[in-house]
């Protein structure tokens, strides 16, 4: 499992991913009374709530800190495990600078509204 597996599991849960396996199977056909975008919306978290909502925010600065945001979420920030996670998320060169966290935390804040995350805009740009 790797570090950005860590990431989603902490904030969405880590029965989400068993909750999806079911998803694959075959679905009937959506009728009137069960429309088909209904299962995309039960897998949509809020991560700035649940992050919001764990012990600590309020003393940590994880909306902007990578470093925050994984210890706020019991990941380890370690200078190996943030360049692990710029590994899986694209930035081979990772070395650490003010600017390498600044990409880290955008990309990982993107990769959790690609894998379902309800993230705010300010996050994203």
């Amino acid at each position: 499992m790797g570090i950005f597996s860590s990431i989603k599991n902490a904030i969405f849960g880590k029965d989400e991913e068993e909750k999806a396996a079911p998803a694959a199977a075959p679905k009937p056909a959506a009728t009137a009374s069960t429309p088909a975008q209904s299962s995309a919306a039960v897998r949509t978290v809020d991560v700035e709530a649940r992050l919001d909502a764990m012990d600590g925010a309020d003393k940590l600065n994880w909306r902007t800190s990578i470093v925050d945001l994984l210890k706020l979420i019991g990941v380890d920030p370690s200078y190996a495990n943030r360049k692990e996670l710029a590994t899986e998320l694209g930035r081979a060169n990772y070395e650490g600078s003010a600017e390498d966290n600044i990409w880290l935390h955008r990309q990982t804040m993107q990769e959790l509204s690609r894998n379902g995350g309800k993230v705010p805009a300010e996050f994203l740009d």
